[in-house]
């Protein structure tokens, strides 16, 4: 399997395309959304990935591997 190296970066920058928490960054949406998502399935494709990776980084307890990213994403908008 190969690693798409931009996942990450997606969770950071993608709204939510739909639904209660639309207009919200994936990688702030809360965990009860992703579990619902989880329990009822995840939407197809490319969205559907990034949410069901963003589900594993909570339940694993690994948000704080998003936070330098977010700090560069926040530096980066500032010029």
């Amino acid at each position: 399997m190969d690693l798409d190296p931009t996942i990450l970066t997606q969770i950071i920058r993608m709204p939510m395309p739909f639904g209660k928490y639309e207009g919200r960054l994936i990688c702030d949406l809360p965990i009860s959304y992703l579990e619902w998502f989880s329990q009822k399935g995840f939407p197809k494709g490319r969205l559907g990935m990034l949410l069901s990776t963003m589900y594993e980084i909570r339940i694993n307890g690994l948000t704080e591997l998003l936070e330098p990213l977010k700090e560069l994403e926040r530096n980066k908008n500032r010029f």
